[in-house]
Parts: structure tokens; sequence; C-alpha cells
């Protein structure tokens, strides 16, 4: 059976509202575009994500007044990021005009905004200037107009906006996929990436990627592409075993920055989702999938779990996106990532509502654990253990585990781990639950998993499988 465990972070599987639990919520953001004729208006769709849900921050792809007047009105807590179309870069790379027209750009599309309280924090110069469709132009005018709309901030007294350019991770050069092989594109390394980076270093700003595993998924790698259980792609170099695409994506992109001497540059997520329709019959499309990729990406980037080469860091994320956008043209998933409907119920449950309250029936655990379990509680031979009943269903204990682990030190399940064997679902539901009780004070309430878990009063440890008490 392969290794059950990777919760690689998270509420994978578990989907269900955090808040809902009585623990904290996590803060993510999101994109919001508007190629619809269905949305609610910029003013409720501000108010909505500041009043009703976790979200701390959205990406706009563009700098359009309604919604900047919007979020300065209703919304001044929750960060935004601002696009530049990519057809004015070149103006601001012009050497004897640049700054001039970077500082007419920023007073005509921010400044005002800012000053009624719009908390604009990232200026985004452009998208995928580096591919998959490159224009050589762009690509020369792409840093000199990031430098200049620094620059432009500072004089225009924004120096709190940071400049940074959204990146496909085309970027790489092409791998095996092992997260300590990869490299950033020969012709791009050296001459575009090693300077943009020290700009990034030297202004504090972050390397923005768009990590989209939904296009490099199949049906073979499902499991690997959406934060379920799989065998995962073992990288020699580091003895690190990956189970999530995703921190293979991201480990990928810091190998490549290290490379280069920037290892120390923070990485933004500018755009990651999964949608949940696609062409008919394509396999692995759909609400539950949509769910677990987005709720096990949450768990790394915000949840504080981090990746394999990068542990306990959190980035600056976007969900790909608020809305479907039912205008948008190409293949149908393109118009079906939206999170939310256009009246605000969520598409599928993420915790991200505040009240913890859901469009569909949740299927974590516990009703009412404790705000801050430890995440490593020690073993003392105690008295009290839960532990999986004989017989659950193996799919809601699967879910115990992906729910626990985004909360609780799962390394003994894994793969060279103390309760690794025996390697099924029943094992590690049980060492994985009881984990979690102990962290949580040993309420009768924390061992309830939907009914699968009970209190024994024998110890279950065996061998070199030790269960805290």
């Amino acid at each position: 059976m392969l290794p059950l465990l990777l919760f690689l972070l998270a509420a994978a599987a578990a989907s269900g509202p955090a808040a809902a639990q009585g623990l904290p919520p996590l803060p993510i953001g999101v994109n919001y575009g508007a190629n619809a004729d269905n949305l609610p208006s910029p003013a409720a769709v501000a108010t909505f994500l500041a009043t009703k849900t976790t979200v701390n921050r959205v990406k706009l792809f563009d700098a359009n007044p309604a919604f900047l007047d919007a979020f300065a009105a209703n919304a001044p807590a929750i960060s935004i990021a601002v696009s530049i179309p990519n057809s004015a870069l070149p103006a601001f790379a012009d050497r004897a005009a640049g700054l001039d027209a970077a500082r007419g750009w920023v007073r005509d599309n921010l400044a005002a905004h800012v000053a009624a309280g719009a908390n604009v924090t990232l200026l985004l110069a452009g998208n995928e200037i580096l591919g998959p469709t490159v224009v050589p132009d762009l690509v020369v005018a792409l840093l000199p107009a990031m430098r200049r709309l620094h620059q432009a901030l500072q004089l225009e007294g924004l120096p709190q906006v940071r400049v940074t350019t959204p990146h496909y991770l085309g970027i790489l050069a092409p791998s095996d996929g092992i997260p300590s092989n990869a490299r950033f594109r020969p012709g791009l390394d050296a001459k575009v990436l090693a300077p943009m980076l020290r700009f990034h270093n030297d202004t504090g700003s972050p390397l923005m990627v768009n990590a989209y595993p939904y296009f490099s998924y199949n049906a073979q790698n499902l499991n690997y592409a959406v934060f379920r259980p799989n065998a995962g792609v073992y990288d020699p170099a580091t003895k690190l075993n990956y189970t999530s695409m995703f921190d293979a994506q991201m480990d990928a992109i810091y190998t490549a920055m290290k490379k280069l001497g920037f290892g120390d540059v923070q990485i933004a997520v500018g755009e990651a989702g999964w949608p949940t329709q696609a062409e008919p019959g394509q396999v692995g499309v759909g609400p539950e999938e949509a769910r677990d990729f987005n709720a096990g990406m949450i768990r790394v980037c915000s949840g504080g779990k981090g990746t394999p080469l990068m542990p306990g860091k959190t980035f600056e994320t976007y969900i790909f996106s608020l809305f479907d956008e039912n205008q948008k043209p190409g293949p149908i998933a393109e118009r079906n990532f939206g999170i939310f409907n256009p009246d605000f119920t969520p598409k599928y449950d993420l915790g991200l509502l505040r009240d913890g309250s859901s469009a569909s029936a949740s299927p974590n655990p516990s009703p009412n654990p404790s705000p801050k379990p430890s995440p490593n509680p020690s073993p003392s031979g105690g008295g009290k253990w839960c532990v999986a009943k004989a017989g659950a269903d193996a799919t809601t204990l699967q879910n115990n585990i992906n729910y626990a682990c985004g909360f609780v030190d799962c390394k003994p399940i894994q793969s060279g781990g103390g309760c690794f064997d025996p390697n099924n679902v029943q094992s590690h539901a049980s060492f994985v639950m009881n984990t979690y009780y102990q962290a949580n004070g040993r309420h009768d309430s924390d061992c309830d998993f939907k009914g699968t878990g009970m209190v024994i009063s024998k110890d279950p440890s065996y061998g070199g499988c030790k269960y805290v008490s």
C-alpha cells in the first residue's frame, strides 16, 4: 500500500473549516478577476472578503479604479497586488523618459486610491514576460521597467509598495522532476534572472511564480498533484521524498535561486489552483480534486509547514481564483477555477469563512479541539489513548490523517519512521488520531473523528512505535 501520510499538509481530503474546529483560520490570498457577466459588485466583494472570510490579500489583473475604490472604502486591511499590462513596460524602460513615465503611472493609477485607504502592497510589472510566449522587446524591458517603477514609488511617497513580476514555471530548464537537479533556463539564468534576483534581494520584494500542478498532471500522477497519498518522488541528493508536486515545484525554484547565489530571496505564489469542471471525460477534475489541491496548498503556504527544503516557511500566495469567469475564452477549465459562487457560497469547503459555515458537508474530525494544540506532545505513559475503531471506513480514516497532520508531527508514520509499519491506513490513523487527541487535552470529543475513534485504557504502543499519552 502506498505510504499513508503525507499530509503534505493538510486538509487535503479533509477539506474542513478550521474556524469551525476552533483552530486558527489560515490567511490566504485570491486572484480577483471579473471576466464574467454574473458577478457581484466590487463593493460587495470587498465587504464579503473583509467581514466573512480569512482572505487577507487580493491580486487584481489591472488598476481598475472601481476595484481599488471598493477596497479602499470597504476593506482597507486587505493587501492588494495591482498588475500593470505587458504593453506598458517599454515606456518605463526607456532610459531618457522611463522614470517620468513610471511616476506618471503611479500618480494616475495608485496614489489617490492609496491615499483613500487602498492597501496596495505589490505592483506587478506585466505577467509571464519570460514565457511561454516570448516577445524579445518585453524581455529586454522587464527589469529596467521594474527598477523605474521601484524608483517611482519611492519618489511618489509609496515606499511600502514592492515591485515584482509573475513567472511561469518554464523559467526552469527541463528536468527529471527532481528538485535538486533544477536550474533556470540557460540564457535566462545569468543574463535575466540573476540581476532580477539581485533586485529582489535589494528591495525586499519576492520572486513570484505561477505554480500549476494542474498543467502537469495525468491520470497516473493525480494523487501526487492534489496532495493525496502516494509513493512520492525520491530526491537522492537531498534524501527527501516528495509526495506533493507543488512542494517539488517550490523547492525546484528555491534550488535554482540558490544555485545563482540568491537562496534568501522570498518566493511568492502569484497563481495556483485547480478547476472544478473541464472537458467531458477528463480524469481528475471536480470539486473534490479542487478542494484537495487548494487545501493542501494553503497548509503548505499559510499554515507554517513549508516545503521539504524550506520547512516552517510561509509564502505570500494567491489562489486562482475567487470566482468562475464565464466569459473567458479557451478550454472549459479556464472558466471554472473559482472557489466561491457569485452569491458568495463556497463551491467547496476550504475553511475560509470566519463563521466556519460551509455549503458542503464537512468530513472533518472532532468538533471541538482546543485552539492551540501542542504539535509535539511527549510520551508519558499516562492512561488514555485514542485509536481508530476496527472496521472504520478507510476513506474517513485517511481524511483523519490528512486533517490531523496539519497540526501535529506525523513523521513517525512516514517511510522510515517508527510507526510506519504496519503500512496500512488503520495503523497510521490510530497513531495520528492519538497524537491529535493528546495534543488537544484528551477530551473524549477530541477522539470522535466522525465516529471513527474510540478511547482505550491499554497502551497501544508496539516495538519502536511509541504512542504519546
